[in-house]
């Protein structure tokens, strides 16, 4: 079972395809530490008694600025519960937030655009690339010398902008030590203004087809994962042909959960206000056991809007190694 939480919409860059741009105006929300204990000791005794494992991982804005996170992490961590979070980054540059990601985490993803000064301005932070040029490679490299299983994982916001430089920054990561390489088409939802100019174009995704089956071998043979199977990737072609993909029966939440900031629960980011289950709803791991197949009769009575056209990478072979 992997929990993802959107524990912080604070954020210190200025991402111009982002809804938590520091740039916006709107109210900044943090979830309460109280109740992500209660839910992590929830999560302990499920673990217990399914012998499931479970992912926590923190989501933001930018969660390496929550402050209750280290006690957090402590207390996940005596629950037998992994750790996990996506970062921007800018944090990484502290020996002491290395040390924590290497010592307790099982997963880091650090999003990373472009090479240079494209990622510079894509994040709103002057040298940003430089700095990720230092800090992933000291995170790499003192958890190999640690022996820790912390896989670092980069992920990448594919754009027009971007997309002739993509296999050049994969080459780069795959040098900076990461073990895998994710990505994303820039969604129009959270900034619609800045989508409609910068948007993947249905030549982009026919050489992003083209490209990854060569480009997973060579990444492959240094040591490095790309991942995103053909269902993902023909999920782009339909994206830019405006072929929408309505989902009539979700079961994301049988192994995926994701809560918000307020504590809502859904199968995805983009309903937590839609399903009316809050974290505060679960008392048992009776509940937790049942809550699965609650968001499913849910969705599958009463679609969310987003349901018509679903954008949730969930639904799709995102983490998938392997092409057909």
């Amino acid at each position: 079972m992997i929990v993802l939480w959107r524990v912080s919409n604070h954020c210190n860059l200025a991402c111009p395809f982002c809804a938590y741009d520091k740039r916006l105006r709107l109210p900044r929300e943090e979830a309460d530490p109280k109740q992500v204990a209660q839910l992590i000791d929830l999560l302990g005794a499920w673990r217990s008694e399914t012998g499931r494992p479970v992912l926590l991982s923190w989501l933001g804005g930018e969660p390496l600025l929550w402050a209750p996170r280290a006690e957090l992490d402590k207390h996940a961590a005596s629950q037998g519960i992994g750790l996990s979070l996506t970062t921007n980054g800018t944090r990484l540059g502290a020996p002491r937030v290395r040390a924590e990601l290497v010592q307790r985490y099982r997963e880091v993803t650090i999003s990373i655009d472009g090479m240079g000064d494209f990622h510079d301005a894509m994040r709103g932070w002057r040298g940003a690339f430089d700095k990720l040029a230092q800090s992933v490679p000291a995170l790499t490299g003192e958890r190999d010398a640690a022996g820790a299983g912390l896989k670092v994982r980069a992920n990448i916001v594919l754009m027009r902008d971007n997309i002739d430089g993509f296999a050049t920054l994969c080459r780069t990561l795959a040098g900076w030590g990461v073990d895998e390489i994710s990505f994303n088409q820039l969604g129009g939802r959270d900034r619609p203004e800045f989508y409609l100019d910068h948007r993947l174009r249905p030549d982009d995704v026919a050489q992003l087809v083209a490209e990854v089956p060569r480009l997973r071998i060579e990444l492959g043979q240094m040591g490095t994962m790309l991942v995103g199977g053909t269902a993902y990737l023909e999920r782009f072609a339909d994206t830019v042909a405006d072929r929408p993909l309505p989902i009539a029966d979700c079961r994301v939440a049988e192994t995926f959960l994701f809560i918000d900031e307020g504590g809502r629960i859904a199968p995805c980011s983009f309903a937590p206000d839609h399903f009316g289950v809050s974290v505060d709803d679960l008392r048992s791991t009776a509940d937790l056991q049942a809550l699965p197949r609650q968001l499913q009769l849910h969705q599958r009575a009463r679609p969310a809007r987003d349901c018509a056209d679903c954008p949730s990478t969930q639904q799709f072979a995102k983490f998938e190694p392997l092409l057909a």
